[in-house]
């Protein structure tokens, strides 16, 4: 991967290793510019309340684990969808997950605020399939 496909990721989840991982990937292969981790549900949402009004800090991209203490991803998903149209249009959300529960799997593809399910661990094919989709066809 030549060109960063988005300018900042946000990883949402709550194992440091998961998130060591999927770091190292992004930026071997030169996915995204920046990274932003957030090691729940609720610092991630904090966070983007906190930078609704600065377009430049939200993430083009939030790779969002489902299984999490206290704020998962279902509760993040959902609250996710109350936030304003400038945050729901420009964060788009991926679900990165170690989950194969076929119920959680399609809660989760149901839900329009995602875009992709891809199951753990992060890879160069797998950021390919997602630079795939947000590449716009000319």
């Amino acid at each position: 991967m030549n060109s960063p496909a988005v300018d900042l990721v946000m990883l949402v989840d709550d194992n440091d290793t998961d998130n060591f991982i999927s770091k190292r990937i992004i930026e071997l292969t030169k996915f995204a510019k920046r990274i932003e981790i957030k090691n729940s549900g609720k610092s991630a949402l904090q966070y983007l309340e906190a930078n609704q009004n600065n377009p430049d800090a939200l993430p083009d991209l939030i790779f969002l684990d489902i299984n999490m203490p206290i704020v998962d991803g279902f509760i993040f998903l959902y609250e996710f969808g109350k936030f304003p149209d400038t945050i729901r249009n420009k964060s788009k959300v991926i679900i990165l997950s170690s989950s194969d529960n076929k119920r959680d799997i399609d809660k989760i593809v149901n839900n329009g605020h995602v875009i992709k399910f891809v199951t753990k661990p992060l890879t160069d094919d797998v950021l390919k399939g997602v630079r795939s989709i947000l590449t716009p066809i000319s």
